[in-house]
């Protein structure tokens, strides 16, 4: 049996080490109350949850969602019974349970078999209260499709949300989820992505906003062929904690998977936490992999947490590996672009710029990429970094 994320074991009791180990469920009940002492939670700053991790809470309501979609891509809310609901995924922790429980409904969007568009859709989340609620989203992609769909967070509010991405066969899709929030809210978000044979996912997380933002999107790639590519970027201020813990699943042959997150911090108290963990099992042969996390720490006082997790079962492999670092400015950098007449503050800022554009680039959506250059810019402009 496990309680609190803890094990029983012949030399006591040990924590659960790997994530294919915790117990999934869409039942509140089977998961323990919040605590410390679990691993999935044991940096998280339990009084910012503002109960999302309450049995009963308010479900979002239409006023709180808005929808524009590329024409040929609709959406549908069905019942959270309906066939639909559970194909990518099952939480596997207390906040995604409560979030599956108290959503009796479920945005379902659907892009076509064959489809093709570079015009994006966009699902818009901004709560009409503060109260916590559950939300539960089902994006489908069906056969040698082609799609982007952005989520996006704004406004001020406390959400328990599961995400659900079902990829079909020889699929392509381009998934962005932001997180602007304002200061007073808190944010739980599970993401279940289920791709299959030869699909392509690229997955991009953005936090820039809110008291509290936990994101941990699962790639399960149980279909031979499938690629996918998880990029996130955040910028974390006085007040910000942002966590991201993506999982990669490799479970079928030939699989490709690329992680790559980068953040930077610049207020005292700032902290983010980056936990990637990376399974290749014994059936996953020919996979190749790597995962990749950098901080740039701007001031004393700011935290940075970083652990890379890689479980290898097979040796049959194309290649795997993961990197982290958090470090301060690189002096070199700051003196090139100070010989050259550029102030010490404006060459922190390029520093910063740069350092978090790559991620950004990766979106591939000209709207969506200048509107958080932009707040980046402002936000540098602010602290004056």
């Amino acid at each position: 049996m496990t309680q609190h994320g803890i094990k029983e074991h012949s030399h006591g009791n040990v924590p659960i080490q790997t994530r294919s180990e915790r117990p999934r469920s869409t039942s509140v009940a089977d998961f323990e109350p919040i605590s410390k002492l679990q691993e999935i939670w044991r940096y998280l700053p339990i009084d910012k949850l503002r109960g999302l991790d309450a049995e009963v809470m308010a479900e979002v309501a239409d006023a709180d969602i808005s929808v524009r979609l590329s024409a040929g891509v609709t959406a549908r809310t069905v019942d959270s019974t309906d066939p639909v609901v559970g194909q990518a995924g099952l939480p596997e922790d207390r906040v995604s349970a409560a979030a599956w429980t108290n959503a009796s409904k479920t945005l379902v969007v659907e892009v076509p078999a064959e489809f093709s568009s570079t015009e994006a859709s966009f699902i818009k989340i901004q709560p009409t209260s503060t109260e916590a609620k559950a939300s539960h989203l089902v994006v489908k992609v069906g056969n040698f499709a082609n799609a982007t769909v952005v989520l996006d967070h704004v406004g001020v509010g406390s959400l328990a949300e599961n995400v659900e991405i079902i990829l079909g066969d020889g699929a392509q899709l381009n998934f962005v989820s932001i997180q602007q929030w304002e200061s007073g809210s808190s944010h739980i978000s599970s993401q279940f992505c289920r791709q299959g044979r030869d699909s392509k996912l690229k997955h991009v997380v953005v936090s820039l906003g809110g008291d509290l933002v936990r994101v941990t999107p699962t790639a399960f790639l149980s279909s031979p062929g499938a690629e996918v590519e998880m990029f996130g970027v955040y910028l974390a201020d006085t007040g910000n904690y942002f966590e991201h813990r993506p999982f990669v699943d490799h479970i079928a042959k030939n699989c490709v998977s690329n992680v790559a997150y980068k953040g930077a911090l610049q207020g005292a108290g700032a902290h983010t936490v980056w936990v990637g963990d990376v399974l290749i099992r014994e059936s996953a042969e020919g996979t190749d992999t790597y995962e990749l996390n950098r901080n740039l720490l701007l001031v004393d006082g700011a935290r940075a947490d970083s652990v890379p997790n890689l479980e290898i079962e097979t040796g049959k492999i194309e290649g795997a590996g993961h990197a982290s670092a958090s470090g301060r400015f690189d002096d070199e950098q700051l003196f090139y672009l100070m010989a050259r007449g550029v102030s010490e503050s404006d060459a922190r800022k390029l520093v910063v710029r740069g350092f978090l554009n790559e991620i950004i680039q990766k979106i591939g959506i000209e709207e969506i990429e200048q509107r958080l250059i932009s707040a980046i810019e402002l936000e540098l402009e602010r602290v004056g970094a």
